[in-house]
């Protein structure tokens, strides 16, 4: 019973995750297209942060899905792989985060 509590909080995290990425997405496009479309500037520092933001925090809860997933049914190859996976992504989240600071600082 409470295991597959906890299995469905992992995929409620993981589809947190993807929504998280699918919105950032969409907005980036949309936002692109009414810059294009409106002749502004060329500068798209402002979308790349606010998409770089929500694919930061997706990171967040994918790592967090794994983690659950992994205390559950705990085997060695698991938790290899999950501190792999788990290294991956706070490395490209850590460097993903450092830029969009620099893109806000720079403007």
């Amino acid at each position: 019973m409470y295991l597959q509590i906890f299995i469905y909080i992992s995929y409620f995290f993981s589809s947190v995750g993807v929504a998280l990425i699918f919105y950032g997405g969409i907005r980036a496009v949309i936002n692109l297209l009414i810059t294009e479309v409106k002749y502004r500037s060329s500068d798209y520092s402002d979308i790349r942060t606010d998409f770089t933001s929500k694919i930061v925090l997706a990171l967040e809860f994918f790592i967090a899905a794994d983690l659950i997933k992994t205390i559950l049914q705990p085997t060695l190859n698991d938790v290899v792989i999950l501190a792999v996976i788990v290294s991956i992504r706070t490395v490209v989240g850590y460097f993903l985060d450092k830029e969009a600071k620099e893109l806000v600082k720079n403007e």
